[in-house]
Order: C-alpha cells, then sequence, then structure tokens
C-alpha cells in the first residue's frame, strides 16, 4: 500500500503559520515578480479566481481589501517543506519526495489495522509542530493514492485521511473522478478522450488494454494498469536530470553590464549546487539573455552562447566562471535586458568523471570542489552568506519585485518572529 501525503494548498499554508489573522481570508500566493496566482486558499478559489491568473486582473480585490496577497518566499516554503518532510521520514520505514508539499509513503510492513491510526497521527503532528493542514490519501498504487488523496482534502468527512483499501471503493472513486483529474492523464489529453467518450477515469479503465495501448503509448498503459488496482510505476526516478535551468525575469530592465553579470552569476552558482545536491556534474554551461519583447518601441536581442568544460563539473567557481565566459561573448551594449539564465547540459554522475589523461588542472579543482562543499554547509536554502565576489550579496533573489512578500521568519534572524 501506498499513503499520498498532500499539503493542502501550501503556499497559502506557509503564509499562514505565522500570520494567523489568514485563517478563512481569501489569499493568494504570488509567482516572481508578482506577476500571476501560484497558489489559492479555498476562499479565493470560491471567488473564482483561477491558477496562473495575472495579478492585475484581480488587484482590484486586493485594494478594495477583499483579497489578501502574498509575493512568493521560497526561502521560507522550502524550510517548512523540509520540516514536513522530516516528520514523514520519522514515521515510515521509506518514502519518496515528489514535490515540494507531497511525498509518498510506503506502507509496506505495517499491519493494515495500523494504516488508519498511522495517517491520523501523521495529520496531526505535522498540522501541531509545523502548522501546515495535509490531507493523506492510501491506496495500492500511486495513480490511486493521489486519487484518494483528492478525496480527502475535498471532504471534510474524512478528516483528512482517505483510504482506498475495497474492490467497491476503487469503482465509486474511479466513477466520480473526472478523466482530466488522474494523473497520467493530465488535460492535455482530457480532450481527446472526452471527444472518445470518456469522461471519467471509470470510463477509461473499462476500455480493452490495447486500446489503450493505440491511443496512448506505454505511458497510459501504466495509468490503466494502475487504476485497475496493479501497481507499476518506478518506485524512484533513478536517472538524472537532463538539465538544470535557473533564471529570472528582472522587475526592471537591466542595461549595466556589471550588474548583469552579477545575476548572471547568482544563477550559474544556484546551478552548480543543484548539480551537487543531485550527486551529478555538467559538461556544458549556457548564458542566455532576453530583451523585453512586448516593448516594440525597443530594440530587440535573444542571445545565447554555450561553454564546454574539458571535465564535468559541480563546483560553484568553475561553473560561474564557465557562465560568465559565455556571458561575456554575447553581451551587447544598447539593450536593455528583462531576462537572464544559465542552464547547465550534458549531466553525468559525479563518481563517473572521466578526466583527461594529463589532468593539470586537477589540483585545483580538487581544491575548487572542497570550497564548494563548505559553501554547502554554511549557507542555507536561498541565501548565499559564502560566495564568490563576482555574486550580490545577501538573497538571490533581490531585484525581484515582491511588494507583498513576507518575512523569512525561519532562515533569517533578521526576520525571526517578535513575542510582544
Amino acid at each position: 500500500m501506498y499513503a499520498l501525503v498532500d499539503c493542502n494548498n501550501f503556499f497559502v499554508s506557509c503564509e499562514r503559520v505565522f500570520r494567523p489573522e489568514l485563517e478563512g481570508r481569501p489569499v493568494v500566493v504570488l509567482s516572481n515578480n508578482d506577476g500571476c496566482v501560484v497558489s489559492r486558499s479555498n476562499e479565493s478559489k470560491a471567488m473564482g479566481i483561477k491558477m496562473g491568473t495575472p495579478f492585475y486582473q484581480i488587484r482590484h480585490f486586493a485594494d478594495k481589501g477583499r483579497l489578501f496577497a502574498c509575493s512568493s518566499n521560497y526561502a521560507l516554503y522550502g524550510d517548512l517543506s523540509a520540516r514536513v518532510m522530516s516528520i514523514l521520514a520519522d514515521a515510515v520505514p521509506k518514502i519518496e519526495i515528489y514535490s515540494i508539499d507531497e511525498a509518498y509513503l510506503h506502507l509496506d510492513g505495517i499491519r493494515p489495522d495500523d494504516i488508519p491510526g498511522l495517517c491520523r497521527d501523521i495529520v496531526a503532528k505535522v498540522r501541531r509542530w509545523v502548522g501546515v493542514p495535509v490531507s493523506i490519501g492510501v491506496a495500492p498504487t500511486k495513480t490511486l493514492a493521489k486519487m484518494a488523496s483528492h478525496f480527502a482534502k475535498k471532504y471534510k468527512g474524512y478528516r483528512g485521511v482517505c483510504i482506498m483499501d475495497s474492490e467497491q471503493k476503487r469503482c465509486k472513486a474511479l466513477e466520480l473522478t473526472d478523466i482530466a483529474d488522474v494523473w497520467g492523464v493530465g488535460r492535455r489529453n482530457a480532450p481527446k478522450l472526452a471527444a472518445m467518450g470518456i469522461k471519467t477515469a471509470a470510463d477509461f479503465v473499462a476500455r480493452p488494454k490495447e486500446w489503450v495501448r493505440k491511443h496512448m503509448n506505454l505511458p497510459g498503459v501504466r495509468t490503466w494498469e494502475e487504476l485497475q488496482g496493479r501497481a507499476c510505476l518506478e518506485e524512484d526516478r533513478t536517472d538524472h536530470r537532463k538539465s538544470i535551468c535557473t533564471s529570472r525575469s528582472f522587475a526592471d530592465m537591466i542595461d549595466d553590464c556589471s550588474e548583469l553579470e552579477l545575476r548572471v552569476s547568482d544563477f550559474a552558482a544556484v546551478c552548480a549546487s543543484k548539480l551537487r545536491e543531485d550527486g551529478t556534474a555538467a559538461y556544458d554551461v549556457t548564458t542566455f539573455m532576453y530583451t523585453n519583447r512586448f516593448r516594440e518601441d525597443l530594440d530587440q536581442y535573444f542571445p545565447s552562447a554555450t561553454v564546454r568544460l574539458e571535465v564535468p563539473a559541480n563546483s560553484t567557481p568553475e561553473i560561474v566562471g564557465a557562465a560568465l565566459k559565455a556571458f561575456r561573448t554575447i553581451f551587447r551594449e544598447g539593450y536593455k535586458y528583462k531576462k537572464a539564465g544559465v542552464i547547465v547540459s550534458c549531466i553525468v554522475s559525479s563518481d563517473a568523471i572521466q578526466t583527461a589523461l594529463f589532468d593539470f588542472d586537477e589540483a585545483l579543482r580538487r581544491k575548487q570542489d572542497r570550497l564548494s562543499q563548505v559553501m554547502d554547509a554554511v549557507n542555507t536554502p536561498g541565501t548565499s552568506l559564502l560566495r564568490l565576489a563576482t555574486q550580490r550579496p545577501g538573497h538571490y533573489a533581490d531585484g525581484i519585485r515582491s511588494e507583498y512578500r513576507s518575512p523569512l521568519y525561519t532562515t533569517s534572524l533578521d526576520d525571526i518572529i517578535k513575542v510582544h
């Protein structure tokens, strides 16, 4: 059996942890530069606000006090996510973290009669220790567990835990679930399936396996099998990411070369940190920049350049150095840049790095690797207490428009909550 633990309206719930006055009020969390809605409270959903709605379309609600808007505060969300995941890891033998607000628990070896109590204890403990409400769906497969978690979240009678442990419950859930809401189908394939008369998950599993294979290939067959109650999804993704991109749109257009170098250094440093976190290294480092394509009165320029490393790297000095080398080949005076970013690609495992026969820089690379490890040990997520001189001081997201950002309650001593 699998249990999917899903944090309810996670970004909004994180904001409410330290601001209880937001409970029961319509709240939205905005994307970078306060662009669009990326998280909604149930109250804001009831107002008809959709995911991805541009903030300027609903700003009048915030100005009139009918809606509370928060700028994204990913350092806070990441820290609270880590706290939730640590509680889950202590509760079961094995956990798969699926996203910042979701994790699968493997319930092998736990007596079926003990599962309901275990799940309710987790719901209560996460709420009490972290302050974030969670919903749990339990089922024989991951796809069904995700479906069960939706029921646990939607219907208060479940009290946060829905257990799909019988054939009758499985069939009823399939009948009540729209095909667009099935994990593995999604809204892209849903219109095609609807045109073929498939409206619900029950309609989908009623089709023969060969029909599913013909119209949806192997991924569709796996979803079909999972909905039948037969687990066939891999437990862990063993392959590494093929590329990592860190980019940002700027609050204001930038034409200063020195300022852009600082931004590119920040993006490259984040890419390097993610490589080390994954236990990988990259051969190629690409820097790209965009002008504002919506400003037709300005000259447009969308350059990119790639630097190929002789030996794959994940140290901050090497990745930043390569990114800046690429940047200096594409920067042109006279343009106003709205966005920039760094991509690392051709990624390999850091345990399988092939060095050159006569590698005269090996000692320097070892030194840079040790330096990067020290940086990882000191820096908290989203900060750069230790950084290269080519990086900006403080939070790497500084310079992004965030008029409504909450304090960094758990990751900055300057923002620690004050008790009066």
